[in-house]
């Protein structure tokens, strides 16, 4: 069985881990931002208070956990800039880099997939940006804030424990 302090850093390892290769995803077409963000929320959550805190509540990151999370949704412009990246990137290698035809058609079948993922998710609309939705235990909070706040009621059990 592993032990509770290991298990805590083997989370926040993964989590961090997971935040890093969500950034790079920002950049590299082909690794996907939101699946890592969510994992490292995950993480946090199991794992750490304050990280989960900072990674939910965070200028950039939390929005994509919020969005996703509640709405299952990305922005148009998060989309079009997705595939430009992508078919660009591809275009790129396989005319100019690779010269193998299985490389090619792997990529080309990764490609594929990717925007059938991407083009297969809702688009968030305004309505659903401006939408207030509503949890149970906190009044007048977003989810995002009541995450939060579940979050330092848990910190405030396990320390009373």
């Amino acid at each position: 069985m592993v032990k509770l302090p290991l298990r805590k850093g083997l989370l926040m390892f993964v989590g961090v881990l997971s935040v890093g290769l969500a950034t790079a995803g920002i950049f590299l077409p082909l690794l996907p931002t939101t699946p890592f963000l969510l994992l490292a929320a995950a993480c946090f959550f199991r794992s750490s208070d304050r990280l989960y805190r900072w990674l939910i509540t965070h200028k950039w990151f939390g929005l994509y956990i919020k969005n996703y999370r509640e709405h299952k949704a990305i922005t148009r412009h998060s989309k079009v800039v997705i595939l430009l990246l992508l078919w660009g990137t591809l275009g790129y290698t396989t005319i100019g880099v690779i010269s193998a035809l299985a490389v090619r058609v792997l990529l080309l079948l990764i490609g594929v997939g990717v925007t059938l993922h991407v083009l297969s998710l809702k688009t968030l609309t305004p309505e659903m940006m401006s939408e207030k939705r509503r949890t149970k235990g906190v009044e007048g909070e977003t989810s995002q804030g009541a995450a939060v706040h579940n979050c330092q009621e848990r910190g405030a059990k396990r320390r009373a424990d």
